[in-house]
């Protein structure tokens, strides 16, 4: 059974492969019922059975992320004297993260899909570009990044920077789809043809699920894919806080059996930002700035840094694969903000920033949709049976109450620049100080603002346990 994107497969081995997969047969395994001894799998009998997909794999781009517990939090001297970021215990589940941060070239690939669907004039293309003038500074000349930086060849394998945290999650949902309709395309469950995307009929995963997208369905296949074959990924999401971290931090490199030997300052071993080993000894481990006005060091002098950033895949993985999560640019991570948020998260899977939602239905239970395609959800409500509030719409770390006014909530005696649009980034950039490169450090900025030094990479839950096809 084909899952993956088969760029180098014989053409007649993708064929096979496509006509297996049209039949619900190819899906399933043929066994009988433990329980009524009826055969399963089979299409004459009826179209249930277990799937031959038993453990979900990889998206394209990730890496896997093993799961496991760490003490989040600061590793080193807090010079900050700020406290937001206090050591605790907790446990992440096993995920897949981006191998590198989302280039240039990854971000135009998604507008790119924009222009040709919903034109260059059209608001959702808008909101997806970059902020280009984030590079603009009144006292420097930055005019040619300005032109250049996103759109220029010479920068498609760097970072794509000035994307809000709201450009970034639409990316990771936009890419869900995108990776899912290319899955029933290529096992020949939806037609090849890309001027039949409209504003108001494109393929969402949920929508093909629920069975409102008839764009490009083939006719002649049984039936469509279901959720429980296993065929399709789950969401891309921006990674909380924790998994974040944990993955930054890439501990299996230091642990003696279930003994963690150090508490590492950065995703590598040692408390040094330059590379101990022979062959590259004195080379910088992460591109950071060095000092006052030393942000590339010395012409003729290669130690592995830049002037601004640099291509994503600079510099050695960590021990989980994953390159520079120091360093570069920094990182939007999914979490809302808040200074004490590491004192009262759950222990496991920590998190924060949960507005549970539901699905939108009309009358008859059928799923609503927006214009231009999209499915329209409602916060669930007080009374509900699945009624759960929200953890960053109520009270503040510290408050006996708080004052909500609209999305901006204040303390109730002085006003604060933390919101509910507060959103945490982290690792480090180009132009920050050694510091900043230890996983623990946090920052926040506005969901919508951006800045030159703040770029993204992708997450995606691993569904299930950790056992081989």
């Amino acid at each position: 059974m084909t899952r993956y994107f088969k760029n180098r497969l014989p053409v007649f081995l993708t064929i096979v492969l496509i006509s297996i997969s049209i039949s619900s047969c190819g899906l399933f395994q043929t066994e009988s019922s433990r329980t009524t001894g009826w055969a399963l799998g089979d299409p004459e009998v009826g179209e249930f059975g277990r799937s031959r997909i038993r453990v979900q794999d990889p998206g394209p781009g990730m890496v896997p992320i093993e799961g496991g517990s760490y003490l989040m939090g600061r590793t080193d001297e807090d010079v900050m004297s700020d406290w937001n970021h206090i050591p605790r215990r907790v446990s992440v589940s096993s995920f897949f993260m981006d191998e590198t941060e989302v280039t240039n070239f990854e971000y135009r690939e998604y507008l790119h899909w924009l222009n040709r669907v919903f034109g260059s004039n059209h608001q959702r293309y808008l909101d997806a570009l970059p902020d280009t003038l984030v590079w603009r500074d009144p006292l420097a000349y930055n005019e040619p990044f300005i032109e250049n930086y996103l759109r220029h060849p010479a920068y498609d394998d760097y970072p794509v920077v000035g994307v809000s945290w709201v450009q970034a999650a639409n990316y990771a949902a936009w890419r869900t789809d995108r990776v899912n309709e290319w899955i029933l395309i290529q096992n020949g469950y939806l037609e090849m043809n890309l001027n039949d995307q409209t504003p108001a009929n494109h393929f969402t995963t949920l929508g093909y699920l629920s069975g409102s997208y008839e764009g490009l369905v083939r006719e002649d296949i049984q039936r469509r894919v279901r959720w429980e074959d296993g065929l399709l990924f789950p969401r891309y999401r921006l990674p909380t806080e924790a998994e974040w971290e944990y993955a930054a931090l890439g501990l299996i490199g230091s642990t003696d059996g279930e003994l963690q030997v150090n508490r590492r300052t950065f995703p590598w071993e040692g408390s040094n930002v330059r590379n101990p080993d022979r062959r590259d000894r004195g080379e910088f481990m992460a591109n950071f700035q060095r000092g006052p006005g030393d942000l590339s060091g010395t012409a003729g002098i290669d130690f592995g840094s830049g002037d601004i950033t640099m291509p994503v895949y600079s510099f050695n993985p960590n021990d989980f694969g994953l390159y520079n999560m120091a360093g570069n640019v920094n990182e939007w991570v999914k979490d809302v903000f808040r200074p004490l948020s590491h004192e009262t998260v759950a222990e496991f899977r920590p998190f924060r920033g949960n507005v549970f939602m539901t699905i939108a239905r009309d009358e008859g239970g059928n799923i609503l949709f927006d214009e231009e395609g999209n499915v329209i959800y409602e916060e669930i409500t007080e009374g509900e049976r699945n009624y759960r509030q929200g953890d960053y719409i109520n009270y503040r770390d510290g408050d006996s109450m708080s004052a909500i006014a609209e999305d901006f909530p204040v303390y109730p005696e002085n006003q604060t620049l933390i919101t509910n649009q507060s959103r945490v980034y982290k690792g480090g950039s180009w132009r920050d100080r050694v510091y900043w490169l230890s996983p623990g450090t946090r920052r926040h900025l506005d969901q919508n603002q951006a800045t030159n030094d703040i770029g993204f990479r992708c997450a995606m839950d691993q569904i299930g346990g950790t056992q081989s096809r």
